[in-house]
C-alpha cells in the first residue's frame, strides 16, 4: 500500500494531478476539495493516497488532508459506493458536510450528489452514522483526525489491526471498548496488544 506521495506538482487538473517524485510521474485522481487546496505551479506537495487494485487497472487516489482520506475509506466501505462515487461525493460536498448529513440522517443531502440514489444514501447513513458519532465523541471534532493524539493513536492502531487481518468493524469495537475502559493515554503498541488479547 502506498500511504502518501511527496514530490513536485508537475500537472494539476480538476480530476487528477501528476506528481514528479525523482523523475517518476505518479498520476493520482483527486477530488475538488484537494484540487482547491493545491497551489498552482510546480510546488512541492504531499498527498495521502489510496491504491485501488482492480483486474484491469491500478488507480491511485490522493487527498491533501488525511481527514479526507479517512472519510473516503469510510465511504468505500459502504456497499454500492466505489472509489469513483466516493470521489464524486467528496467533490460535491465538503468532508464536514458529508459527515454532518450522515450523522443527522439527511437522506436528501446525500441523495443530491450525482450517482447516489435513495437506497445508497440510506445504506451509507445506516452503515456510517454510528461510526461517525463515535469518532466525534472520541476525537472531539470530526474535522481533524490528526489533531487529537488519542484519535491519531486509535487510527494507527486500527490500521495495524486491519493489516493483521482483523475485520475493521471488529477492530473498531475492540479499540473503542479499550479506550473507554483505559482512557486515551495509551500508546499505539499498548492499544494493539490489548486489542489482540
Amino acid at each position: 500500500m502506498i500511504a502518501y506521495i511527496d514530490g513536485k506538482l508537475a500537472h494539476k487538473d480538476p480530476a487528477f494531478v501528476i506528481i514528479d517524485v525523482q523523475g517518476v510521474g505518479y498520476e493520482i485522481k483527486i477530488s475538488l476539495q484537494t484540487y482547491s487546496a493545491l497551489q498552482d505551479g510546480t510546488e512541492r506537495c504531499k498527498l495521502y493516497t489510496y491504491l485501488n487494485i482492480r483486474e484491469d487497472a491500478h488507480v491511485l487516489y490522493g487527498f491533501k488532508e488525511f481527514d479526507e482520506k479517512t472519510l473516503f475509506l469510510d465511504l468505500i466501505s459502504v456497499s454500492g459506493i466505489g472509489p469513483n462515487t466516493a470521489l464524486i461525493m467528496l467533490s460535491s460536498l465538503s468532508s464536514g458536510e458529508i459527515r454532518q448529513a450522515l450523522v443527522n440522517e439527511d437522506v436528501k443531502t446525500i441523495q443530491s450528489i450525482k450517482g447516489i440514489g435513495a437506497k445508497t444514501a440510506q445504506r451509507a447513513i445506516i452503515e456510517l452514522k454510528d461510526k461517525l458519532k463515535k469518532e466525534i465523541l472520541i476525537g472531539g471534532t470530526p474535522t481533524s483526525l490528526l489533531a487529537p493524539s488519542g484519535n491519531k493513536v486509535r487510527g494507527e492502531a486500527l490500521a495495524a489491526l486491519v493489516t493483521l487481518g482483523i475485520p475493521k468493524n471488529v477492530a473498531e469495537k475492540s479499540l473503542d471498548a479499550i479506550i473507554k475502559k483505559e482512557g486515551d493515554s495509551l500508546s499505539v503498541e499498548q492499544l494493539i496488544k490489548l486489542a489482540l488479547r
